[in-house]
């Protein structure tokens, strides 16, 4: 059974050198509205899925919080389940953190976040306004803009001009981008973050070309009354000669050494999966399509910029080893780089990808779930008019609002068995079959046996042509717990909620205390 652990012991244990997970249980709204410095989200909707890749070690030392309501324990019952050894539960959640003094933060990958603002205050990124920027481009000057974020985020929206290539590829790929060295290069992202680590990366690679981070990145643009460009297809290269790549290995292998990053042998680090001394997390930092296309089965899919901007989706263990692999043995050290300064215990894997596929890296990962009985669209629609069964979908509250089965009720997995009726077959709306068979346990355990899944989904139900309401008031806000309506609104043109995220952001490094700075460590020049 887990035993229970005071805010102050959980303060001082976060000091004491040995490794801790500190998992937040709540939901992403709930989570983003106010949580600890260290603590890394893992709703418990879809605990058993994430815990074996979050801490990935069941000898580990495992801290679960929640809001006082009982979901930190059920979470630990389900973690002993899987053999995790060492559970506890945060005595009275994240109040009672709140009420023993010490910060709740809110906002999401907050030390990463932290950590851009540290980057800028101490290494002085230099830096240009959206009006400066666009005074240039009226000007007629030579510039090149950069785009630090992924693919996806840049398609969505841009600005005009700017050529995507995420901070993890930048060391690899610049040169290709803007072969001229006198060439300024902005380097922008959707806020700060990836605009000041990725101008910053750059300088610190030495790129000679003068570098600047966009000043608040997208937002800031808009809010200059400047416009965005939508749909941009533009892209770095993907050739790399491999005389330049030998090259750049060097530079990024020096880079990397004077950050305090270690080069280890694939045996070395292939023994450290046996070590249940330790947690280590294999990570593969190149792009999604590589990976797809020649990844290691036991390597995390970790694409390098979104690494460093979001670490907390991938480790959740303060104090582990992280290994990184690519495959040319630039972008791994210079992601290595900036991870070691936010903290953590990082080596390259020596000989990249090649060296590694000698061993086997595979190690247990989520639990098998029975799958549940399905159910068709027709049969569904058939049995709701005789009034057979419930419907409870588990997708998320706003695409809940957004179109619905008309009887259907919204519910997560910490609050399913309270939205069901007693003695009523349930079937369940979802597109991730695992994420209903979790909540399935909690019916069964709550004594319904008749639990079924729409085949298809919600997809299914509307490609047959069947009834879909909209409730956009219903779920009311204030239940909607899996949505952060945290200046949400950034990017669709509300101007104040923009405000708002930017002014948290830099606002960020006067919550600190000393134990929570302590952990980083911006390098010099």
């Amino acid at each position: 059974m887990a035993a229970d652990v005071d805010a102050a012991t959980l303060k001082a244990r976060l000091s004491d050198g040995s490794e801790i997970a500190v998992l937040d249980t709540r939901e992403h709204g709930q989570y983003g509205m106010g949580h600890l410095f260290f603590a890394v989200p893992l709703p418990y909707s879809r605990f058993e899925l994430g815990l074996p890749l979050l801490a990935p070690n069941p000898a580990v030392r495992l801290v679960l919080c929640d809001d006082g309501d009982g979901v930190a324990a059920r979470a630990a019952a389900r973690a002993e389940e899987l053999g995790y050894t060492q559970t506890h539960v945060l005595t009275g959640g994240v109040d009672a953190w709140r009420q023993a003094g010490y910060t709740l933060y809110a906002g999401v990958n907050v030390p990463s976040k932290t950590f851009g603002e540290l980057v800028e205050h101490q290494r002085h990124t230099p830096r240009l306004t959206a009006p400066a920027l666009q005074a240039m481009r009226e000007a007629g000057e030579k510039f090149v803009i950069v785009d630090g974020r992924p693919y996806a985020e840049y398609h969505k929206m841009n600005i005009p001009g700017g050529i995507c290539c995420p901070n993890g590829e930048l060391a690899l790929r610049i040169r290709d981008i803007v072969p001229d060295p006198a060439t300024p290069i902005v380097v922008n992202c959707a806020g700060r973050t990836r605009s000041i680590i990725g101008a910053q990366l750059l300088i610190d690679f030495g790129v000679p070309n003068p570098v600047y981070a966009l000043e608040n990145g997208t937002q800031g643009w808009t809010l200059a009354g400047l416009q965005l460009e939508h749909g941009a297809s533009r892209r770095y290269s993907g050739q790399i000669h491999a005389r330049d790549a030998a090259g750049l290995a060097a530079r990024a292998r020096a880079l990397a050494e004077r950050r305090g990053v270690g080069y280890v042998a694939p045996g070395v680090a292939h023994g450290w999966l046996a070590d249940k001394s330790r947690t280590t997390y294999f990570l593969d930092v190149r792009t999604d399509e590589e990976v797809g296309a020649n990844g290691l089965p036991g390597f995390g899919r970790a694409p390098g910029g979104q690494l460093i901007q979001a670490t907390d989706q991938w480790v959740g263990v303060k104090g582990a080893r992280l290994v990184l692999v690519d495959e040319e043995l630039v972008r791994a050290p210079v992601v290595a780089s900036w991870l070691r300064q936010l903290g953590h215990e990082t080596y390259v894997l020596a000989g990249g990808i090649a060296a590694a596929g000698a061993y086997s890296w595979r190690r247990p990962g989520p639990p098998s779930l029975d799958p549940l009985r399905p159910m068709t669209p027709a049969e569904l629609a058939e049995a709701l008019k005789a009034e057979t069964v419930q419907v409870i979908d588990l997708r998320s509250s706003m695409a809940f609002r957004n179109g619905h089965i008309p009887q259907a009720r919204w519910a997560v997995r910490s609050r399913i068995a309270a939205a069901v009726v007693p003695r009523t077959a349930i079937v369940l709306v979802t597109d991730e079959p695992p994420v209903a068979a979790l909540a399935a346990l909690d019916l069964a355990e709550a004594g319904h046996k008749d639990v079924r899944l729409l085949a298809g989904g919600q997809g299914a139900w509307c490609a047959a042509g069947l009834p879909v309401v909209a409730t956009p008031e219903l779920p009311a806000d204030a239940d909607c717990i899996d949505f952060l309506f945290f200046t949400h609104g950034r990017h669709d043109g509300n101007h104040e909620a923009a405000r708002q995220y930017l002014a948290w952001e830099t606002g960020l490094v006067g919550q600190l205390d000393a134990q929570e700075r302590g952990v980083f460590r911006v390098a010099g020049g």
